[in-house]
């Protein structure tokens, strides 16, 4: 029996495995996707200039309104919401998510807000207008289950610090989704990177070895395989080193091929059963004061 079904609103490839393509992720697992481009390329930006077609809000807005009223809407299990191609889309992506909500009740709505990343100097940038980072935050953030920013993400989005896990974890409670996801999370041992899932009552830190030359399109396939294992019931544990080891495993492996792009065609294997160890830690979560009753003295 296959898994639950998964709508996916992001930036759409002809080549490559960015954006909605990652999604290819969650069929391999067993869910069948419902994909919703929000701006079509022949490729990633990145490998050089070529044609960008954002679909016009009003045609978006009509696609998101079929997909509301479709009468298999109660099949899905989860949404995702990613790239946007302009601040108008996020309103009819909100509008989505409601419907599916109301179809599903136990659905899960994953954010990732594809806004900017740390740069090579080690400063950061919004790579979207500001007013698209702004819908991120206020229209979708606002009433996801679940957010993946990457550590530069979480800091614009919040206005706060966010260079030690600590403040990643106080930054990431106050963005407000229930559970958070920070990818690109400084670690404990040099050479290593980490994902730090935070909830109000713990934060969860996943470490892996730092891969140089990694290609884009990791953090869209890691929020894809996180969410894919929180609907197949897996815990935020579970679910945080099934999705951090194979992320790794396939960046690795992508890599060590000289590719360009994540090979999710070849490694495959790594998506469904990932052989690659994930070190997972608990930080510390600091205790709220009790209010002491009046007229109680201490000594």
């Amino acid at each position: 029996m296959s898994r639950p079904a998964v709508i996916v609103l992001s930036s759409f490839v002809a080549r490559g495995s960015v954006g909605a393509r990652a999604a290819f992720a969650l069929e391999r697992l067993g869910h069948r996707v419902w994909t919703l481009p929000t701006v079509i390329l022949p490729w990633h930006p990145g490998h050089g200039r070529a044609h960008r077609m954002t679909l016009p809000e009003t045609d978006f807005a009509a696609l998101c309104a079929d997909l509301a009223r479709a009468p298999w809407l109660s099949e899905v299990g989860g949404i995702i919401t990613g790239y946007l191609g302009s601040a108008g889309q996020a309103e009819a992506a909100a509008g989505l998510v409601a419907a599916v909500r109301a179809a599903n009740p136990e659905a899960l709505h994953l954010a990732d807000p594809v806004i900017g990343d740390m740069t090579t100097g080690g400063a950061g940038g919004l790579y979207v207008p500001e007013p698209v980072a702004i819908a991120q935050r206020d229209r979708l953030i606002a009433i996801a289950d679940i957010a993946t920013p990457n550590r530069f993400e979480l800091g614009w989005l919040t206005g706060r610090p966010v260079e030690t896990l600590t403040e990643i974890s106080a930054a990431a409670r106050a963005l407000g989704p229930k559970r958070v996801v920070v990818t690109s999370a400084p670690a404990l041992i040099t050479g290593k990177i980490a994902a730090a899932l935070v909830t109000a009552s713990e934060a969860i830190v996943a470490e892996n070895q730092m891969v140089e030359g990694a290609p884009n399109g990791t953090g869209d396939l890691f929020a894809a395989l996180f969410l894919s294992r929180l609907i197949g019931g897996a815990s935020d544990e579970a679910a945080l080193a099934a999705a951090s080891a194979s992320t790794f495993e396939v960046i690795v492996r992508s890599v060590k091929a000289g590719g360009r792009e994540l090979d999710l065609v070849d490694q495959q294997e790594a998506l469904v059963r990932p052989m690659a160890m994930v070190d997972i830690r608990r930080l510390a979560t600091p205790r709220r004061p009790v209010a002491r009753p009046s007229g109680i003295e201490t000594l």
